[in-house]
């Protein structure tokens, strides 16, 4: 099929069996590839029996999949999927690097990984030259010297083994930190240093399987297309746009740690306890002048390059590397810990970084901690000793150890803010999830809705199948602008949605059929193959299980939080108000054609080909 490799690559980490499989181009049309085609496998294999499997049991599966415009569309990414320890639903969740690239240029459109390996290992790939090796010597290290380790192992076997192409460039590799090796809810799937596919959870997933990375070295061309001519037109298309929009270029989201506080009123404060600041110490020229190392570079084909490299020159944090920090950072790792300094800011990131960790989901644990110590409901004691005051960047930091080692403390914060929530309710008989600002088990992104000046609708995390995903947010109409159906053709086509901004919405489609030469319009987009695809993911978010599931009337909603009027700034006193939340939500489920009580009806999974699906949700709609 034009714009595919055509195989993937089966593998089981208990039997060490490594197989190429193929999947039915009828299968590919529907599902497209990344989160579609992951939806759709995760169905196929364990939906029958979806609310027993562990997700980090050696029962679950993880996907790495690419889509059709990977390595076509400018800014390569990769989607990890399988079933998610945060929302035991499961998340498209992408990172960005060549990891993709290098795969589909080895011949693969995605690795299937199942079972438990019996000892650490790694997934090595060249071309059809596949093997699993041992990892016990990089067990244990973090991001930097994982990837130093591997990066020389991998490039001295290559040329080892393939001395007619020379001295290799560096394999793409996705690994895990020790924060996933000790299967930590908020552990990430890493590449290169710095980036990430965050939400999910992942990375505890790539733990509980005993694999610390998968290194790739393609050196075979990309999949043929339908239209070579027309994918260099739209290549170029694509780069204008983005080329015209310099500040974006210059400044990346880095300016955003500011603005959105300053501008907006949507940024989290202490956790969320506010939403505007001015402080003018954690402006960008702050960050460009005294931690921004280089300025401009991006991954495979970028023509925006909004990443930067930062690294602390002086005092107590200097010698503290990292990329940006991107304004997610910025705001979990900064604003919301009371810290607005671009040093400490880069200093929490880098180790975060290093241990990898997702700076969003474990910042959100940071300050949830954080409020209970401000609060007088967790005492240093219950803190192994850490005074966790806003903006201590050390005690931040010391924390942030515990948790990636589980540690005392850090064993129960380990499962991320909710359910670290549940036990500490228990524990203490106070009701702390009026301090939790997360949507089924995921952590919200940092685009508050209060102050109703950013872009997330007051339903955006409420209703969407990726909980508190900020780049999969509900929005209304279904098919309108911001749309979670637009997230879901991101992430399925797998491609690095910043360089779309400002384009027309049709020049998507047009890549699309350019690469694989069918034709697909946004209407038929919004009205089949993407709905089909949110269906999926809704009927395994609500069937969830075995240790937590989920309740439309209560959990399809927003965190208490949300509710209580902003304290501070242009917007202080605004708030969400409840009784919208609830006309929205009930015109989203209509349009999403799920019934009043937020499960999709029998009607519409029907018409959608999904009778299976529909026989299962029968087990709650009881």
């Amino acid at each position: 099929m034009l714009g595919y490799s055509g195989k993937f690559l089966e593998v089981s980490l208990s039997t060490e069996s490594i197989q190429e499989i193929t999947i039915d181009d009828d299968v590919l049309r529907d599902y497209v590839g990344g989160r579609g085609l992951a939806a759709k496998i995760l169905w196929d294999k364990l939906g029958a029996k979806w609310e027993t499997i562990d997700p980090l049991g050696p029962e679950n599966i993880l996907l790495f999949l690419t889509g059709p415009l990977t390595g076509f569309f400018p800014g390569g990414r990769t989607c990890v999927s399988g079933k998610s320890p945060q929302s035991n639903g499961i998340v498209g969740s992408t990172v960005g690097g060549e990891f993709g690239v290098e795969l589909r240029c080895s011949g693969y459109d995605g690795i299937i990984l199942y079972g438990k390996a019996k000892r650490p290992c790694y997934l090595f790939v060249k071309d059809s030259d596949v093997e699993l090796r041992d990892a016990s010597h990089v067990w244990g290290k973090d991001a930097k010297q994982t990837v130093k380790i591997l990066t020389k192992e991998c490039r001295e076997l290559l040329k080892r083994r393939f001395p007619q192409y020379g001295e290799f460039k560096e394999p793409a590799i996705l690994y895990i930190g020790p924060a996933g090796e000790n299967k930590v809810l908020t552990a990430v799937v890493a590449a290169k240093w710095t980036h990430a596919a965050g939400y999910g959870g992942y990375g505890a997933v790539m733990g509980s399987k005993g694999l610390k990375a998968i290194a790739v070295k393609g050196t075979g061309p990309l999949p043929q297309v339908a239209d070579i001519g027309k994918v260099k037109r739209l290549i170029q298309k694509v780069c204008d746009n983005a080329y015209e929009d310099e500040l974006w270029r210059r400044w990346g989201t880095g300016a955003a740690g500011y603005e959105v506080g300053a501008k907006t009123s949507s940024e989290p404060v202490r956790n969320w306890q506010d939403e505007w600041h001015d402080e003018r110490s954690f402006g960008v020229d702050k960050f460009e002048d005294r931690v921004w190392i280089k300025q401009f570079w991006g991954d495979f084909g970028c023509p925006t390059c909004c990443l930067k490299i930062a690294m602390v020159k002086t005092g107590q944090f200097k010698g503290a590397i990292t990329d940006n920090p991107d304004y997610e950072l910025q705001a979990y790792l900064g604003t919301n810990l009371g810290l607005f300094t671009p040093e400490e800011n880069v200093f929490l990131s880098a180790l975060i970084d290093d241990l990898g960790l997702c700076g969003i989901q474990t910042g959100n644990v940071l300050g949830f901690a954080a409020e209970l110590f401000q609060r007088g409901i967790f005492t240093k004691e219950d803190l192994d000793g850490i005074e966790l005051n806003w903006g201590d960047a050390n005690a931040f930091a010391a924390l942030v150890r515990k948790i990636a080692f589980r540690e005392g403390i850090g064993d129960m914060l380990a499962q991320g803010t909710y359910r670290a929530a549940l036990k500490i309710s228990e524990a203490k008989k106070v009701d702390v999830l009026q301090y939790v600002v997360q949507s089924k088990g995921i952590s919200i992104g940092a685009h508050g809705i209060r102050s109703g000046k950013d872009y997330p609708h007051i339903i955006s995390y409420a209703c969407s199948v990726q909980g508190g995903d900020h780049t999969s947010t509900a929005a209304l109409p279904l098919n309108g602008p911001g749309s979670e159906l637009w997230g879901i053709f991101n992430d399925s086509a797998v491609y690095c949605f910043f360089n779309s901004f400002g384009l027309k919405r049709k020049v998507r489609f047009d890549f699309y059929k350019a690469v694989t030469g069918l034709e697909l319009t946004p209407e038929e987009w919004c009205s089949s193959k993407a709905l089909r695809i949110l269906q999926l993911q809704r009927a395994m978010l609500l069937l969830g299980g075995p240790d937590l599931k989920w309740n439309p009337k209560i959990h399809d909603d927003n965190p208490p939080r949300f509710y209580e009027p902003l304290p501070s700034g242009p917007y202080k006193g605004k708030t969400t108000q409840k009784a919208m939340v609830q006309k929205y939500k009930r015109r989203y489920y209509k349009e999403a054609g799920w019934d009043k009580n937020g499960i999709p009806e029998s009607e519409n999974l029907r018409k959608l080909g999904l009778e299976d699906v529909d026989k299962a949700l029968k087990r709650i709609r009881q």
